[in-house]
């Protein structure tokens, strides 16, 4: 019997050997568990805490790129030697209207536009002849898209060293083709965008419903349009005799209400005949002559020839100029908005009244309505560039 009793005994002191075992087991176990659960939990806060300062960064810039307004800003004083963008003597663009090499005074090249939220992107010529290889980019309207284009061409030729170009030629257009990327950069000559025709017993016909040129036009792959200057000509140098409206023949009318009439027939035609998928539309804003000094707040003063320095600030004291409040209207009545990017160069140019050639140029007068090339313009472009991509 006493056998028997010692065997239970064992039996009973091995299961609670066991049973303490388990129990150690499962405490083990159960410590381990919250080791390793912890260790993920770390892992994965990590990971989260990573990934929330990832699309926290990625957020911000999206917001400050949202929230920032390129065509708002000031003008400042830019000491880097890197600037200008170009040296005049380099490029073989500029006309002789546009040369200020020689004006005595260096002071207007080293300014730079300077958004208030954010910074202007250096304009990077490589990357547009890269991205638009074996493509077309257009500029269409008076002289100061002549003036914005030969920046343009100025700014993708020196982005090349040596680089290989050819001119060609037509009655309304020059295009230079830079023949390392096939890229093709041409000036239309339109300076109401709407036609002028001549027509037999008649004469010159500006005709505010018509636009003919756009089957050239919209092979192009971005185009960049301008007008303002000619709409308020009179004679001598007004290039019609008579304006064609609705089908009525008249032999002058108000030219604001023509201006806005030629202005909506272009609209029209952006968003009915140019592909939007294939084609990127912008308009050039109204740029600024300077020959009133009470436009600025100088009263008394006549011209552009001695100013040396820009108006300081945000806020040009004449106002945003009549011509530009038609086009922000007629564009904000758009069905499509998306068709047409508005580079708003207005108050920024307006605020250059010391870049202009003056009488330092080829031009037998003074030009205050156009800009020294390099100038103004290559900030045009800076913005251009900026918003294209």
């Amino acid at each position: 019997m006493a056998k028997g009793v010692n065997s239970t005994f064992v039996y009973i002191l091995g299961a609670m050997f066991m049973l303490s075992f388990v129990f150690v087991f499962e405490a083990m176990l159960t410590v381990f568990s919250r080791f390793y659960s912890d260790a993920i939990a770390k892992k994965l806060v990590h990971i989260e805490r990573k990934t929330t300062r990832i699309i926290s960064k990625q957020q911000e810039e999206k917001i400050i790129t949202s929230n920032c307004n390129l065509f708002e800003g000031s003008w400042v004083i830019d000491d880097d030697a890197i600037h200008p963008l170009y040296n005049t003597t380099t490029c073989p663009f500029i006309r002789n209207i546009f040369d200020c090499t020689n004006r005595p005074d260096r002071q207007y090249l080293k300014y730079k536009w300077q958004p208030s939220a954010c910074n202007l992107p250096r304009f990077d010529g490589r990357d547009v002849l890269r991205k638009y290889k074996g493509k077309q980019i257009m500029f269409i309207g008076d002289s100061l898209s002549l003036n914005n284009y030969e920046s343009f061409l100025c700014l993708l030729y020196v982005s090349v060293p040596g680089m290989n170009y050819k001119t060609k030629l037509t009655n309304q257009s020059v295009t230079v083709i830079f023949e390392d990327y096939e890229v093709l950069v041409t000036l239309f000559n339109s300076l109401f965008l709407v036609d002028v025709e001549v027509e037999p017993n008649i004469g010159r016909v500006l005709k505010l419903n018509s636009i003919k040129n756009g089957e050239i036009w919209k092979q192009a792959d971005v185009l960049i349009f301008n007008t303002w200057l000619w709409w308020t000509r009179g004679k001598p140098k007004q290039p019609w005799d008579y304006i064609e409206d609705g089908g009525k023949l008249v032999k002058d009318m108000n030219r604001i209400t023509a201006f806005k009439r030629g202005l909506n027939t272009w609209v029209k035609w952006v968003e009915t005949q140019v592909d939007p998928t294939k084609t990127k539309v912008f308009y050039q804003g109204e740029a600024g002559s300077h020959h009133h000094g009470e436009d600025w707040g100088e009263p008394g003063v006549k011209g552009c020839s001695n100013e040396t320095r820009p108006v300081m600030g945000s806020i040009y004291p004449g106002g945003l100029p009549l011509a530009a409040q038609i086009v922000k209207k007629v564009l904000k009545k758009m069905r499509k908005k998306e068709s047409i990017f508005l580079l708003d160069i207005t108050i920024l140019s307006h605020l250059r009244k010391d870049g202009h050639p003056a009488n330092h140029n080829g031009y037998k007068g003074i030009d205050c309505t156009h800009f020294c090339l390099s100038g103004v313009p290559d900030t045009w472009n800076q913005l251009f560039y900026a918003s294209l991509f």
